[in-house]
């Protein structure tokens, strides 16, 4: 992890990139240069990121925090590909993504990134099984393929016996268990959650902060989670402080 703003965070990151993780060498799968974001409204700019350098390996489980307006789902947006610097650049697995078509950028995204949000989103028509096989759909995997990871993923998850009841059947815990599996289907290298257990209460959030960590320490994927409680913030290594569209520090837990 590398933060221009943070001076004591690049000789870190620099010195972790050279250390192993085990026997395993660390990989980096995300890097950020200079990246800003600025929104035209009306005659006035709004300059929402103001110049962010980061690197992220498969050995990194970030928290992003900062008050409301601070750039932190912003941030988070950019580094899922779902929207685009204003200046600056964004590399995943070594790919440009500025470089890239618009179903470049998609299958990219579908292939290296799994997203987990606040409320879910999950099809409410649709069995879990059925949702968890939507991402695997887009990318084109065969049917029989479909089902068998999407029977595993939720039995990974904990929700064998569930498969086939739709999100009205299902607690809140369960429905971000589903949501999960469905961010892991296409096997990503990078897990981005934004607030994913704001909608919960403390008994479920802390048993989807356990999965993460479980997933992250037996998968190898990068975790990046943006969070207003302190409390789940503690779960990952470090935090990333933001203020203002420049990040203040990063802290480990």
């Amino acid at each position: 992890m590398v933060s221009k703003q943070a001076p004591n965070a690049v000789q870190a990151a620099a010195e972790g990139h050279e250390h192993t993780h085990g026997a395993r060498q660390r990989k980096v799968v995300m890097e950020v240069k200079g990246i800003t974001k600025t929104y035209q409204m009306g005659s006035y700019q709004l300059q929402v990121l103001r110049g962010v350098d980061l690197t992220f390996d498969d050995d990194d489980f970030f928290a992003i925090m900062g008050p409301s307006g601070s750039g932190k789902s912003t941030l988070l947006h950019l580094l899922g590909l779902l929207d685009v610097p204003t200046s600056g650049s964004v590399k995943i697995d070594g790919r440009e993504a500025s470089k890239l078509s618009e179903d470049e950028l998609a299958r990219l995204r579908g292939e290296k990134i799994g997203f987990v949000f606040q409320f879910f989103h999950l099809i409410p028509t649709l069995s879990a099984t059925e949702n968890v096989q939507l991402p695997m759909i887009f990318l084109g995997v065969p049917e029989e393929e479909r089902r068998k990871r999407a029977s595993e993923l939720l039995t990974m998850v904990g929700l064998g016996s569930r498969m086939e009841h739709k999100p009205s059947e299902l607690s809140g815990g369960e429905r971000q268990r589903v949501a999960i599996a469905r961010a892991l289907a296409n096997r990503p290298t990078m897990l981005l959650a934004d607030e994913p257990t704001g909608n919960l209460d403390s008994k479920s959030g802390a048993e989807i902060m356990k999965l993460f960590i479980d997933l992250h320490e037996k998968k190898h994927i990068t975790m990046i989670m943006v969070t207003h409680d302190p409390n789940i913030a503690k779960y990952a290594h470090k935090i990333i402080r933001i203020k203002d569209g420049v990040i203040q520090s990063i802290d480990k837990t």
